[in-house]
């Protein structure tokens, strides 16, 4: 491949770094001092050059970065770190404090606002303190809703994918009181709808064949349980299956993962977060990715958290980091493709 056709095959990839007390830095330090992801795609970290220097140096590996001023300026065949803020952190790895909220505020909208201005082909995020985040002003529950919002769509899936396993959830961060208030057949229609479409444009495949998983014990015994499953998702999966798609369901979650159903589907959608997130990562922890369906824009991540317990200490796995640059560059290729 000349070096002309390598820059038109090569995405480029925005990095925001995530809480920087935790093992952010670290897992994309290990990610990209592999000089092969150079050459798959062109890195833009979202951070400063003393925040990689300090982890370079306590992780004691080698990790060569490119120094520039904006995103504009990134060099194709280097991992390229943009200071977005100027001053010298008194960084403390494995601590939960307002400063790893505030920088990663700062990296992460940095990071948005220049794929929505079209500089950046994908986002892939590192792990935040949600509470050091609302500390530091940030004003949602999480990444997925604040890229919902910035994306301009009125709903999104968070979408957890390892190899051909797809979990969604209907409902996401909010709490497990307030499920079945807001399990409305709306909600679940609005959701599926996403997921079906995402697993077209995004996954490449045609006609998805989806399993919904009932909200009560045993998907609510005829109603003997909760009414949930008979009145509202039920429903749901009738009008999908009335207009020609696989959809089936509502199945009882525990035997749905335990007898290995979800191996006969493309898509899994859940019907709160521990439901779907559970058994992902119990199935998937090392590898998972967390994908945003239905947004503009491509955003992955890790399916882990900021790992304050292990944060500095060179015990971070890099592998589901590495593994959300993979299914960025395959959905963006997907999506171009379709």
């Amino acid at each position: 491949m000349s070096d002309s056709d390598e820059r038109k095959a090569k995405l480029k990839i925005g990095i925001s770094v995530g809480d920087v007390n935790g093992i952010g830095p670290e897992v994309i330090i290990k990610t990209f001092a592999d000089p092969r992801m150079a050459k798959l795609v062109t890195p833009v970290i979202y951070g400063s050059t003393q925040l990689f220097n300090f982890y370079r140096t306590k992780l004691e590996t080698e990790f060569n970065f490119f120094h520039v001023n904006n995103v504009n300026d990134a060099h194709q065949k280097k991992v390229n770190v943009v200071n977005v803020w100027k001053e010298d952190i008194d960084l403390k790895p494995g601590e939960a404090n307002t400063d790893g909220g505030k920088y990663a505020i700062l990296s992460l909208k940095a990071a948005v606002e220049d794929v929505l201005r079209g500089k950046l082909d994908a986002v892939v995020t590192a792990p935040i303190n949600k509470d050091m985040m609302k500390a530091a002003g940030f004003d949602f529950p999480g990444h997925t809703e604040y890229l919902t919002e910035e994306s301009g769509v009125k709903e999104s899936l968070m979408l957890l994918v390892h190899e051909g396993l797809r979990v969604g959830v209907a409902t996401g961060h909010i709490p497990v009181s307030e499920v079945s208030k807001k399990l409305t057949k709306e909600k679940i229609d609005q959701k599926l709808s996403i997921l079906v479409e995402s697993l077209r444009k995004d996954f490449g495949i045609i006609k998805p064949k989806i399993a919904l998983l009932g909200l009560n014990p045993h998907a609510g015994e005829n109603g003997q349980l909760g009414t949930e499953d008979k009145d509202t998702i039920l429903p749901v999966i009738e009008k999908w299956k009335s207009k020609g798609h696989l959809i089936f369901g509502p199945f009882p979650a525990d035997g749905f993962f335990g007898t290995k159903k979800y191996k006969n589907f493309d898509g899994v959608l859940g019907m709160y977060h521990d439901q779907g997130l559970i058994p992902f990562k119990t199935l998937a922890f090392d590898q998972g990715i967390n994908f945003t369906a239905g947004l503009t824009f491509v955003r992955t991540s890790p399916d882990h958290g900021t790992g304050y317990d292990i944060a500095g200490t060179n015990q971070a796995s890099p592998e589901s980091f590495r593994q959300a640059v993979f299914l960025a560059i395959d959905v963006v290729k997907n999506r171009q493709e379709n």
